[in-house]
């Protein structure tokens, strides 16, 4: 058994954190002025109490579910907080997700008392106890109603309840995964689990202190923005602001100007893709002063590796910094001194950039079922492309048995206090991926290099050989072809078939400035039916696959899409992450077209 470090439950976790920073700022909330309104540990410990005494009220006991339907904002925590003092265990869902698996999951994990965002949602589920004898009370957050959050706080207020405090091994949540290979599975996280990976993440980490000011971008109802964000921040007194939107992320960077960022990859590329795109567009002495700050920026940091240093150079940069640089971190709030981020690796050459410009990005690597965190870059411990090295208490050994003879890498196996309990209601599925010696079987590949850093190679459920023989991964594909502008997203296919072909959604915004650059039309479906932009495309994509990747890695027919994946469409989990299967078959008549 693991030796868990005190506190080692998210009860005494929060009690901890509001006795020291009862006075500290822990949300900034948006207000109808175009301002943020604060919100203080003290504040919300006491709303904590009195959903508690609430929850006790309708009957909440040890071992019972809670639910949730909502994007992250303050009443998520209070309801997360509460329903740990009663030592039950708290379900998250996303609030833009299928009916049908919000039901799945209520059902699935017995769910007792339901709190839904708003009354769009209340409608959508309001006759679910029907079909769900467990599910006894349906509150909303948005509402003054009897069955509003405010009258369970109230109920609470005039009955108050001291919190019981759980044992490290009780539950203290059922994250469900998001289902890319079937439905979705309840990992059972205890609230060992959860502490000891916000406390491993956060110990490398000396930069974060109480006056760090994150901007919350990711659900909580994902373990890494649960255990790596909300619960993180809460143990150094942190406070954090929210982005309420994927369109307004630049205005919400301006209001709450963080400090630090815990993000993934997608949200930089982005960033990066626009200042580019900006800085071709401005042309000129812009374009000019723009390249030779990356230039001067990457000399500096080629003789630092070198052990050398230049004055010109840099007072040269110094110069270009607060020319160029400044102005770029000003557009992310301007107080941005780095960030964390996963689901994917950083590309080498966007990380260097935001390093460059004063940024950091830490790639990191883990899963829900290790509660997340595994590996981590930091600081002190970074090697760029790489996703860090094994958190202190963490053992990972490289299982080669599922992998080609001669390969250097194995399936990632992870030993340690934050590997999961298992999965809800499945004892076969946990059976296959938890050990009799407890190791978590990841399904992913991996090497360690000379030092320690652990590099991402592909994951096994997903490799395929095609017709010759050969290996592919096509995650790995698919994340480098995603970085090239003019595309939004993509699917590789090949399994068993003499080539691979590639689905392409082109970036519509990008297309239009390349029609109207070229005297065309920027209607989509006039460019999906113009052979000189698709062929920009595919030239586009071949040649930067041919910098890292094998020909016979590098697509040789593509499919052009004017609708993207989504999670509306199925084709997506809530983290971005490709439903193979649904993609292939949707379009499997015209993927066997492309095969002749």
């Amino acid at each position: 058994m693991w030796k868990y470090e005190k506190p080692d439950n998210l009860v005494e976790w929060w009690q901890e954190s509001e006795k020291k920073f009862a006075d500290n700022v822990l949300f900034w909330t948006h207000n109808d002025q175009g301002t943020l309104d604060a919100i203080h540990y003290g504040e919300i410990g006491r709303r904590i109490n009195n959903a508690r005494g609430g929850l006790a009220q309708l009957g909440i006991q040890k071992g019972d579910s809670v639910g949730i339907i909502s994007a992250n904002r303050p009443e998520w925590a209070v309801l997360a907080f509460a329903t740990y003092g009663r030592n039950a265990r708290y379900i998250p869902m996303y609030e833009k997700e299928l009916i049908g698996t919000w039901k799945y999951i209520i059902k699935d994990s017995s769910i007792k008392f339901l709190l839904v965002s708003s009354p769009d949602v209340y409608e959508k589920v309001k006759d679910f106890p029907k079909e769900i004898p467990t599910l006894e009370n349906i509150y909303l957050i948005d509402s003054q109603g009897e069955n509003s959050l405010a009258a369970l706080e109230k109920m609470g207020e005039e009955n108050p309840v001291d919190p019981m405090v759980p044992h490290y091994d009780d539950i203290a949540v059922l994250i469900y995964t998001s289902g890319t290979t079937g439905a979705p599975k309840g990992v059972l996280l205890s609230h060992g689990n959860v502490t000891y990976c916000s406390r491993a993440g956060y110990s490398i980490y000396p930069e974060l202190t109480e006056k760090q000011v994150g901007l919350s971008m990711l659900p909580w109802a994902h373990s890494y923005a649960f255990s790596g964000e909300l619960n993180n921040w809460i143990q150094f007194g942190g406070s954090m602001g929210f982005m309420r939107d994927v369109t307004t992320l630049a205005e919400d960077l301006q209001r709450v100007r963080p400090t630090y960022l815990i993000s993934v990859p997608r949200v930089f590329n982005k960033i990066y893709d626009g200042i580019h795109a900006k800085m071709n567009d401005a042309g000129g002495l812009k374009k000019k002063l723009f390249d030779k700050a990356c230039a001067t920026a990457r000399t500096r940091r080629e003789l630092a590796k070198q052990g050398k240093s230049s004055f010109f150079i840099d007072f040269q940069h110094n110069l270009l910094d607060k020319l160029v640089f400044a102005k770029v971190r000003e557009a992310m709030g301007g107080r941005v001194t780095g960030a964390l981020t996963a689901s994917a690796a950083m590309n080498k050459e966007i990380a260097l950039f935001f390093y460059d410009i004063g940024i950091p990005i830490y790639d990191c690597y883990g899963l829900t079922e290790t509660s997340p965190a595994v590996t981590m870059n930091c600081s002190s411990a970074w090697n760029i492309g790489s996703v860090g090295k094994v958190l202190a208490g963490q053992k990972v050994v490289l299982d080669q048995s599922l992998v080609e003879e001669g390969a250097e890498d194995g399936e990632i196996i992870v030993y340690g206090p934050n590997v999961m309990k298992g999965y809800h209601n499945k004892p076969e599925e946990t059976a296959e991926v938890i050990m009799p010696d407890g190791g978590f079987r990841t399904g992913d590949r991996g090497k360690f290099d000379e030092n320690g850093f652990l590099w991402i190679t592909g994951r096994i459920k997903e490799q395929y050989k095609l017709s010759n023989g050969k290996y592919v991964f096509p995650a790995v594909l698919e994340e480098e072809i995603k970085l090239l502008p003019p595309v939004a997203n993509v699917s590789i296919y090949g399994d068993g078939k003499p080539y691979n072909v590639c689905l392409v959604i082109p970036d519509f915004d990008v297309a239009a400035r390349w029609a109207e650059k070229n005297g065309v039309s920027g209607n989509p479906e006039d460019l999906l039916a113009n052979q000189a932009f698709t062929e920009m495309i595919e030239n586009e994509i071949t040649a930067h696959l041919k910098k890292s990747f094998g020909g016979y890695e590098i697509p040789k027919k593509f499919l052009f899409l004017k609708d993207d994946f989504s999670v509306e469409n199925g084709m997506l989990t809530q983290t971005m992450k490709l439903k193979r299967k649904e993609v292939i078959k949707t379009f499997q008549n015209e993927i066997e077209a492309m095969y002749g």
